[in-house]
């Protein structure tokens, strides 16, 4: 009786990517608390996702919206206003199972604020979902058969990348900064912001580190009103881990890290004065962790002494082909023309969006921008603080060669070193570097046994096959499809031929006799036939082959 050994391997397959686009619109009512608006400064504003449900072939995608505006009261003092408008989009997604894991992505495309007048404003987003759903399953497939006989296997080894740990996790970073001594005292934060830079992550065994910085920055205006505006500006290094049993220093990462809250206070320091910015930032952690494994896969086998009939299928499994991260430099100037004379540079932030991706016979080449956010004082008291924004666009390129089309890629940009200068007059330089990991892997199927039905050898029909048989190889030849043509084992083939491996080609020849008129070799090796036996029973039966190759040779030679 024969059994089928198999192989479990934990994959993560890629079902579908959606992209949907939403429009939010909401009036706002300045609370009653809050001074009525002169004048629209500037905003911003960012998608929160609170939960993502599949419910069958669609996703329902539940968040909000929450924007900051910045505006001019009556009298030339700055305000902030904060708010927020919910949303629940349901997108179709063809295919999608209540277990597959989906994860949401979002794109700010524009944002407007307008003056409906001094105590409403209308607030309009268009903003971009971006579903990928992932099926991960496992992979059953044989390994190998366990049997009591002579039955010859053929067995495939591949290089897979298994899905080791699919899991979200958070850090959280908390600080409390002081405001420079020069500085007068805070009265009322009027803008805040915070960015990741230069993030690093690695898996490490029962944990995943995480390092980087965290860029705090502020405008708050000070003592009674009567200071001018003032920014504040620094850097906060943060290092840690977060604990996961299942993670390993030898796992291949794949960890994108955002901020989902990031939060400023002011508070008084030990002599009651407001000179302290109490920091709590939130970040989330998608890990993906792989392990590269090989795995020896059963393609074909046959027995020796019954009938085995292999039923085969095909087995996809993910290699590893591209895990990089890549960078670009960009340094633009821009002119800040027609506004008011500046006094200083602010701050400057920045986001960056993958616009195209294309797979070349090179490698991956990503096109995108970023769109860059410039924070200025000016010298007019009635509006001392200015913005203005641009896009700047950008190239990548992860090289690899020969990267088929249905390649599945993971891209994870990122911003480092960005500022912005002064450089004479209106013009402002700005400088960044983009960064991308990118991880792709590459599908490959393979042909295996998914079952074997047995019968009874037909002995009357090798009884009929001769004991020894001469073949010529021909192109696509094996020495595995030969054996299992006259019912014989590779072994055997690779010993009456003297072959030191299993490696033959087309017109290959191993038996030689030697001319017995010149004592050179013959091209043909001539063998005597094995005369016919009765068979025992039980009994085993294997074929004789020699490897023959028919060349031309010069009339005159004689064989004997």
């Amino acid at each position: 009786m024969m059994e089928l050994l198999k192989k479990h391997i934990h994959m993560n397959r890629r079902r579908g990517n959606v992209t949907s686009q939403m429009t939010l619109d909401d009036d706002f009512n300045v609370p009653d608390s809050m001074d009525d608006v002169e004048e629209l400064i500037m905003e911003n504003g960012e998608v929160k996702i609170d939960s993502v449900k599949n419910p069958g072939e669609k996703a329902e995608v539940s968040g909000k919206l929450e924007f900051r505006i910045l505006y001019r009261r009556p009298g030339g003092e700055l305000t902030a206003l904060a708010g927020s408008i919910p949303f629940t989009e349901t997108v179709h997604m063809p295919g999608l199972s209540e277990n597959d894991y989906v994860q949401a992505g979002w794109e700010l495309d524009d944002l407007n604020v307008s003056l409906i007048n001094s105590r409403k404003l209308n607030v309009k987003a268009l903003v971009t979902l971006n579903l990928r759903a992932d099926e991960i399953r496992d992979m059953e497939a044989a390994s190998d058969a366990k049997f009591d006989g002579e039955v010859e296997v053929l067995k495939k080894t591949l290089t897979v990348a298994a899905i080791a740990v699919r899991r979200r996790d958070t850090f959280r970073v908390r600080e409390v900064l002081s405001i420079p001594g020069n500085n007068p005292d805070a009265e009322t934060l009027l803008w805040q912001d915070m960015r990741l830079q230069d993030v690093e992550t690695k898996p490490l065994d029962g944990k995943i580190h995480i390092n980087g910085d965290l860029l705090v920055f502020a405008v708050y205006s000070a003592g009674g009103g009567q200071m001018p505006v003032q920014c504040f500006e620094e850097t906060v290094p943060f290092s840690g881990d977060v604990e996961l049993t299942e993670s390993a220093e030898d796992m291949i990462p794949f960890i994108t890290v955002k901020l989902v809250h990031r939060d400023l206070e002011l508070q008084p320091d030990a002599d009651g004065e407001m000179r302290e910015i109490a920091v709590d930032a939130v970040m989330e952690l998608d890990i993906r962790l792989y392990e590269e494994e090989e795995v020896e896969l059963l393609s074909d086998l046959y027995a020796l002494d019954r009938e085995v009939i292999p039923e085969t299928g095909t087995a996809c499994f993910d290699t590893l082909a591209v895990r990089n991260q890549v960078r670009t430099k960009i340094q633009e100037k821009i002119q800040l023309t027609g506004r008011q004379r500046i006094l200083q540079m602010c701050h400057a932030d920045g986001d960056v969006k993958i616009d195209e991706v294309q797979i070349r016979e090179d490698g991956i080449h990503m096109d995108g921008v970023l769109e860059v956010r410039l924070l200025y004082l000016t010298a007019d008291d009635q509006a001392p603080v200015g913005a203005a924004s641009e896009v700047l666009p950008f190239h990548l390129m992860a090289a690899a060669d020969g990267l088929p089309q249905d390649a599945v890629y993971e891209i994870a940009p990122g911003i480092s070193g960005l500022s912005a200068v002064m450089a004479g007059g209106d013009a402002v330089e700005v400088k960044a570097q983009i960064t991308a990991d990118v991880l792709v892997l590459t599908p490959v199927c393979v042909q295996t046994v998914a079952a074997v039905t047995e019968e009874p050898l037909d002995t009357e029909k090798l009884k009929e096959m001769p004991g020894i048989i001469g073949y010529v190889v021909k192109p696509g030849d094996t020495l595995w499809k030969i054996a299992r043509m006259f019912h014989t084992s590779v072994e055997r083939i690779m010993e009456l031929n003297h072959l030191a491996d299993s490696t033959i080609r087309s017109g290959d020849r191993s038996g030689r006799l030697v001319n017995s008129s010149k004592g050179t070799p013959s091209p043909l090796a001539i063998f005597q036939r094995i005369p016919k036996v009765g068979f025992p029973s039980p009994f085993s039966i294997s074929a004789s082959i020699l490897l023959l190759t028919p060349l031309s040779f010069p009339s005159s030679s004689k064989l004997k």
